[in-house]
């Protein structure tokens, strides 16, 4: 059985221009607007969802996408590191920054480890690969990134070099077990991201 899975990555915010660990910042006014031009680019789905997270639930509004919500497709839980700026937790706390970014197990900000996010998102993929058809979930960039290591069998530090721009589609395709993937292709055009 062959399922089709794509992610498309939210619009910007005014978090993600500032690398700002979002805090629940809507879509800025930039990102809604590419995210409207592009909703006639969304391909079918037999089934539609989309991440808890206020900037997913914009983009999936802005693209004109009726989607029902998934829990286990929310965005990585940095616990007491929400809502400050990479330098301003770096400037705080320099060497819990090295560990979180060096060790997946490591989870300084008593949030979620890369390691545990990663098997979240990887559960969340096989249960979406015993569906047959084509589904389409607007989720946050490090979800993407989290499905493209567990489907590749990459090593879990190839979880930070993995740049995912804002409203591109992530395709999944084959089974449980073995996905092909086709990564990044920008929604409406090349000039949509």
């Amino acid at each position: 059985m062959t399922s089709r899975v794509i992610l498309i990555s939210a619009a910007s915010s005014e978090a993600l221009r500032q690398a700002r660990f979002d805090d629940g910042c809507p879509v800025d006014a930039a990102g809604l607007k590419r995210a409207r031009a592009a909703a006639g680019a969304v391909p079918g789905a037999e089934r539609r969802w989309v991440s808890p997270g206020v900037r997913c639930r914009d983009t999936a509004d802005a693209l004109a996408l009726t989607a029902e919500e998934v829990p286990e497709l929310a965005g990585l839980d940095v616990g007491r590191w929400r809502g400050a700026t990479l330098d301003e937790v770096s400037a705080k706390e320099p060497d819990a920054v090295v560990r979180w970014l060096t060790d997946p197990e490591s989870a300084p900000h008593d949030g979620e480890s890369v390691r545990d996010f990663c098997d979240r998102i990887a559960r969340w993929l096989e249960t979406a690969a015993r569906l047959t058809g084509r589904s389409v979930a607007v989720v946050e960039p490090e979800v993407v990134r989290a499905a493209v290591v567990r489907a590749l069998g990459a090593p879990e530090p190839a979880f930070w070099r993995i740049d995912v721009p804002p409203l591109t589609a992530t395709e999944f395709s084959g089974r449980s077990g073995r996905w092909n993937v086709r990564a990044g292709r920008p929604l409406g055009g090349p000039d949509a991201g």
